[in-house]
C-alpha cells in the first residue's frame, strides 16, 4: 500500500462506496462503473442541516475571497508523506518529531497563491515550508522553495529565510505561534511573519508550480491553521449573456442569464459548453439549487461537441441518515462514477462556491473552503474520459440532469496551472 494512500485510509472518515446517477458522464461506458443506486434520494436528510463534520471551517469572507483549507483540523485528508515519520494530528495542529527525514506534502499541486500557516518550534528544531515543490525535492536551491524554521544556532538560513538562495532580513524566533503568510506570483515570492516582512525574493530561474511540503528534519514541529488562495483566475462568465458558451444540439436544458447576472439552468437532458479549453487548471464556481438535492455537475477534460463526454465534478447536495458523511448519488465535490464526496458540505438553497484543481492524473475538489474529493485516474491513456486517463485539454460544462433541473451559477472563474 502506498503512503499516500495509507494517509487516506487511517485518518479519513469516508471512504464510501461510489453510487451512481443515470446521465452520460465520465465512465458510464459499459464496465465501468462499480455499483449503482440508480439515482435514488431515498432517505435523505431533512431541511435541517447536519452539523460541519470538521474541526477547522472557513469563514464565509474567506470563501468568498478565495481562500482553500489545507488542513481540515482532525485529518491528514489532502495530504501525502515522502517517507515514514510519525505525523499525526493532535490539539488541532498537525506535528512531527520523529522518523526519516521526509515531508508530509498536499497532493494538489499550486501556482500562484497567498499561502497562510502558523508554525511552533522549539530551538534545536530545524524544519521548514516547501513551496511549488516535488513529493521528494533534490535541491532547494533549484527544484522547490525551501522557507525555512530554523534558529541561527542550527542553519545559516534562519526563519524566513528560503534555503539556498536567499536569507531573511530579519530573525523572528519560533518558540511561540508563529504565522508565515508568502505570496508567490511567478518568479516573485514575498515571506512575512506575523504581518512583518521578512524576504523579498525574485527567482532568476523560476519554478511555475508544485506542492506545498511540510518538512521534517531535526527536531518536533507543529503547523496549524494552513490556508491557500489561488491567484490568477480570469472569469469565463460575463454575467451579461453567454458570450463564449455554446448550447449542445441535442440539449433539453434552457439556459438563461437571469436579471442578477446568473446563469439559471432548468430542464434536461443538456449542457452548456464553453469555447474556451483546459488540461492543467484551477476553476471556481458559485453554485445555488433551486430545489431539494437536484442533480447537476460541471464536466471538464471533456470532448468539445459531445454531449457530456468528460470527467465530472457532481453537484448533488443529499445525505443519508443525516450524516453528511454518507452523500447520496456521489455527493457535491466528488467525482462521479470515481469517487465519492467523503462529505456533503453544501445545502440546499443556500450558495454554496466549489473550487477545482486539476494537475496531470490528479484532481481534487473544495466545496466552501474545505477539500472533499482527492483522486487520481489511475487508468491506461485514453482519448474519451469515460474509459481510461484523458490529459489533453477539453471544454467545461454545466449539466442540466433532468426535467427536474433548476439551479443557478455565478462568479465562474478558472486559470490554465502553470508548466513546472
Amino acid at each position: 500500500m502506498s503512503w499516500r494512500l495509507a494517509v487516506v485510509v487511517a485518518l479519513s472518515f469516508l471512504v464510501v462506496g461510489c453510487e451512481h446517477k443515470n446521465n452520460s458522464g465520465a465512465g458510464s461506458s459499459a464496465g465501468s462503473a462499480v455499483g449503482s443506486s440508480g439515482g435514488s434520494t431515498a432517505a435523505v436528510a431533512d431541511a435541517t442541516p447536519a452539523p460541519y463534520p470538521y474541526p477547522v471551517k472557513l469563514t464565509d469572507a474567506e470563501i468568498a475571497d478565495g481562500w482553500l483549507s489545507l488542513f481540515d483540523g482532525a485529518t491528514l485528508y489532502g495530504w501525502e508523506p515522502s517517507a515514514p515519520a510519525d505525523w499525526k494530528v493532535a490539539d488541532g495542529a498537525i506535528t512531527v518529531s520523529s522518523g526519516e527525514k521526509s515531508l508530509l506534502c498536499t497532493t494538489s499541486d499550486f501556482g500562484d497563491y497567498v499561502f497562510k500557516c502558523d508554525f511552533k518550534a522549539v530551538p534545536a528544531t530545524n524544519s521548514g515550508i516547501f513551496l511549488r515543490t516535488p513529493l521528494k525535492p533534490s535541491d532547494p536551491a533549484k527544484d522547490c522553495y525551501e522557507l525555512n524554521i530554523a534558529g541561527p544556532e542550527t542553519s545559516p538560513f534562519s526563519n524566513g529565510s528560503f534555503v539556498g538562495r536567499q536569507k531573511a532580513t530579519k530573525f523572528i524566533d519560533s518558540s511561540d505561534w508563529r504565522t508565515y503568510e508568502v505570496t508567490a506570483e511567478g518568479a516573485h515570492l514575498v515571506v512575512k511573519i506575523d504581518g512583518e516582512t521578512v524576504l523579498d525574493y525574485t527567482d532568476p530561474a523560476p519554478l511555475g508550480r508544485g506542492r506545498i511540503g511540510l518538512q521534517h528534519n531535526m527536531g518536533p514541529v507543529a503547523f496549524r491553521n494552513i490556508k491557500l488562495k489561488p491567484l490568477g483566475l480570469k472569469s469565463i462568465f460575463n454575467g451579461k449573456d453567454l458570450a463564449g458558451w455554446k448550447n449542445h444540439p441535442e440539449s433539453k436544458s434552457v439556459f438563461v442569464v437571469n436579471a442578477a447576472g446568473e446563469i439559471n439552468v432548468k430542464n434536461g437532458r443538456g449542457q452548456l459548453e464553453s469555447n474556451a479549453q483546459f488540461g492543467d487548471f484551477i476553476a471556481r464556481w458559485d453554485c445555488f439549487s433551486n430545489g431539494k438535492h437536484l442533480n447537476s455537475g460541471v464536466f471538464f477534460r471533456s470532448i468539445p461537441g459531445d454531449l457530456t463526454n468528460g470527467y465530472e465534478c457532481q453537484v448533488q447536495n443529499g445525505y443519508k441518515d443525516g450524516d453528511r458523511t454518507k452523500p447520496v448519488d456521489c455527493g457535491t465535490g466528488g467525482f462521479y462514477r470515481r469517487q465519492d464526496a467523503r462529505a456533503v458540505l453544501a445545502d440546499d438553497f443556500q450558495w454554496f462556491t466549489q473550487v477545482l484543481v486539476v494537475s496531470g492524473p490528479h484532481m481534487a475538489c473544495w466545496v466552501n473552503g474545505t477539500q472533499v474529493s482527492d483522486w487520481t485516474d489511475t487508468r491506461a491513456p485514453h482519448d474519451n474520459p469515460r474509459n481510461g486517463l484523458r490529459l489533453a485539454k477539453g471544454t467545461l460544462i454545466l449539466q442540466g440532469h433532468d426535467p427536474t433541473t433548476d439551479l443557478n451559477f455565478r462568479n465562474l472563474q478558472a486559470a490554465e496551472l502553470p508548466p513546472r
